[in-house]
């Protein structure tokens, strides 16, 4: 019955969990987290419509595509002061968050 949604977000899950463990770019590992959450909520609103309680699962999913925006906000501005001050938004190369 819900087959092909839980297909697509463990597919959307899974690319970004690959995409998160093999980046070297901040910007791209923010992308791939995104990822994630949106196959997480896309489960959510599945799992919401088959069993009887329908709003719970999609206010949580606006709680998460809250938090969500939130952290997509506070990452590229961490990313965006990284890159000013070391010209670069390589993770292996950083070591400015280090004591």
């Amino acid at each position: 019955m819900f087959e092909k949604e839980l297909i697509l977000s463990t597919y959307l899950v899974c690319v970004g969990f690959f995409g998160l463990i093999t980046s070297r770019n901040m910007v791209r590992a923010l992308m791939s987290l995104e990822l994630i959450l949106n196959g997480i909520i896309l489960n959510f609103i599945i799992f919401s419509n088959f069993f009887t309680n329908r709003e719970g699962g999609e206010i949580f999913s606006l709680f998460i595509i809250t938090v969500a925006a939130a952290e997509a906000a506070t990452g590229l501005a961490i990313a965006l002061s990284i890159h000013r001050i070391r010209k670069s938004t390589r993770i292996d190369q950083l070591n400015l968050l280090k004591w």
